[in-house]
């Protein structure tokens, strides 16, 4: 370890972070610490969040329906999500489910499936049609800068890593 460095391992893996973490909780002021860094990790990558919801709002729309848009719907449900601690420690941009939009709570999971879509009634023709979505929206909204997030994040947990190397001395 480097003079000067934190008393600890820092990684970028879970354990990088849960060592982080374990070293946070240990400081008086360890539950702002935690917010402090949650925040900086979700600002890190709300680029990315947004990315993917222009993703889904540039889907084409048949314009036949006369219920709640879908793509609204979906793109408002998309987030950075940061966990400290527990089963899974990590951080992510998720897109959740929609349960009150048109009874189609997999909306975001469907729209995003590079094969198959969904089924769905038809009325006045046949029963049952195959709808698709914009396959891959989510995930190609990430391909090209998932090293910039990455990064982001990285320099997010480095940054309190030094913040508390300075403390201990």
């Amino acid at each position: 370890m480097a003079a000067g460095g934190p008393p600890f391992d820092l990684q970028i893996t879970h354990e990088g972070l849960d060592s982080l973490v374990r070293a946070i909780r240990q400081e008086a002021d360890g539950k702002q610490l935690r917010k402090e860094l949650a925040a900086n990790m979700r600002n890190a990558l709300r680029p990315g969040a947004a990315q993917a919801k222009s993703s889904v709002m540039a889907m084409g729309s048949a314009g036949l329906s006369t219920g709640p848009s879908l793509r609204n719907a979906v793109a408002k449900k998309i987030r950075p999500e940061v966990k400290l601690g527990g089963r899974w420690s990590g951080a992510r941009v998720k897109a959740f489910k929609t349960p009150n939009i048109r009874h189609f709570p997999n909306a975001p999971k469907r729209l995003n499936r590079r094969n198959g879509g969904w089924r769905t009634l038809t009325y006045g023709h046949e029963p049952w049609r195959t709808q698709t979505g914009k396959p891959g929206w989510f995930d190609d909204s990430f391909v090209n800068d998932a090293a910039a997030y990455r990064a982001a994040v990285h320099e997010a947990m480095e940054d309190m890593a030094r913040r508390l190397a300075a403390r201990a001395g």
